[in-house]
């Protein structure tokens, strides 16, 4: 399948999910979590689907969330169908995104090796 069409279906496969967690199964999943679809990734042929998702918590709450919506997967392929014209829609597993988090701890890291101002200002180091 061309690159360009996987990246547009991942694309709107990303909206049309966010937007059933937004407005269609806020009553399931609860109204209290901040919840970020980050990307989908599709298999070439399109039978499965990665959607990431990063979730404002603790880390048992984002776990907990997680498991949720991979109990739900197939409500919100049903619901996404309806919205997206396809010939099959991909069976959908949800995985959480770390990557902001990862970035975090990395600038913290960096910023711990940051030497101090006064070592700086030493003209014999």
């Amino acid at each position: 399948m061309n690159k360009r069409r996987v990246a547009r279906l991942n694309s709107l496969l990303r909206e049309v999910i966010s937007e059933i967690l937004r407005e269609d199964l806020h009553h399931i999943l609860g109204t209290g979590h901040l919840v970020t679809v980050t990307s989908v990734e599709i298999t070439a042929d399109l039978s499965f689907a990665k959607v990431f998702i990063s979730v404002l918590g603790e880390q048992p709450l984002k776990e907990a969330y997680c498991e949720s919506l991979n109990e739900h997967a197939k409500q919100i392929a049903h619901l996404a169908y309806k919205k997206v014209v396809m010939r099959s829609f991909p069976k959908l597993q949800f995985c959480l995104d770390e990557g902001l988090e990862k970035q975090m701890r990395i600038s913290h890291l960096l910023e711990e090796l940051d030497p101090p101002p006064a070592v700086l200002d030493n003209p014999e180091i």
